[in-house]
């Protein structure tokens, strides 16, 4: 027996070093990994540019001497933004619309999915028709701001909650993993044991869609986070804005009024360095949640793609 263990664990060694890559091989390997190189230079690059911009001194980042590394490091463009209460206020509210934009979001989007991925939902495919084609055609921004009007949000947050809850394309993506994942027989071994379809989704589904949830979550916070638009034409008042059209406010139409020439150019100094540390500021949240929904994220896009 030991003979034929050996025999064999010489064999898979000798498996082994007869497998030799031939010169085209390792020179299409070189170029794979030249070519992967570059292109995480170039999407490096821009994020590292603007990290050490944000610390790097006003008169610096103005006159463009940085170019990689931080040149003479200052915090004043932080110490900016931090200071700055419509800032803080745009921040808040922007958290506020994400984490709550998200919960509503998924709820419905989980709501629609999950009856559209049963074969036996009657008119799933008419409806099904229906919710794509919202996604070729839409009624304009002139009927949705309207719709929005007779509904009463306009200058409410539930402007920015309501309108754009659901997305088409999340839709599909839930339904194809509920129809992937979730099979007939925990539905049926449900129904014969009693249980309620409130209580199938909350106990069975719901611990098993993770990968999912997960998936949708972050797709919508970033959403939510990023989203200007919505909250330019719908809000009135400064104390809903979202972080984003505060910086569009802050640094687009500016709001320094000094008349002096040299409070003038130190304010133009530190705008165009606090365009960076808000930049840094305003992409912490995505950053530091993308690690640990990173796993299910791969696994739900990859389960939410395979099947049709």
């Amino acid at each position: 027996m030991s003979a034929i263990k050996g025999d064999g664990v010489s064999q898979s060694a000798a498996f082994r070093r007869g497998i030799r890559e031939s010169r085209s091989d390792r020179i299409f390997l070189g170029l794979t990994y030249l070519i992967l190189t570059v292109v995480l230079i170039i999407a490096l690059y821009p994020l590292v540019y603007i990290l050490s911009s944000s610390i790097s001194s006003p008169a610096a980042v103005a006159s463009g001497r940085v170019w990689l590394w931080p040149v003479e490091i200052s915090f004043d463009g932080y110490r900016a933004v931090f200071q700055n209460d419509q800032v803080l206020m745009g921040y808040a509210n922007s958290l506020f619309y994400a984490v709550f934009g998200t919960l509503i979001s998924v709820s419905l989007t989980i709501m629609i999915a999950y009856p559209l991925s049963k074969k036996t939902f009657f008119g799933r495919g008419p409806l099904m028709i229906f919710i794509t084609f919202t996604m070729l055609f839409s009624g304009g921004l002139i009927p949705t701001y309207l719709v929005v009007k007779e509904l009463g949000m306009i200058d409410t947050r539930w402007a920015l909650l309501i309108p754009n809850a659901i997305w088409v394309w999340q839709v599909i993506i839930a339904r194809t993993f509920f129809q992937s994942s979730i099979p007939d027989e925990l539905s049926e071994a449900a129904e014969i044991d009693g249980c309620s379809d409130m209580r199938f989704i909350t106990s069975v589904i719901i611990p098993l869609s993770k990968p999912i949830i997960a998936v949708l979550s972050l797709m919508y916070a970033v959403g939510q986070w990023n989203a200007y638009f919505d909250a330019l034409i719908y809000l009135k008042t400064q104390s809903l804005y979202p972080l984003q059209l505060i910086l569009r406010s802050v640094l687009i139409l500016g709001n320094g009024s000094s008349v002096d020439a040299a409070d003038m150019i130190k304010q133009q100094q530190l705008a165009e360095l606090m365009k960076y540390s808000l930049i840094v500021v305003a992409s912490l949240p995505v950053l530091i949640i993308y690690p640990f929904v990173q796993r299910y994220f791969v696994q739900g896009m990859l389960i939410g793609s395979v099947k049709g």
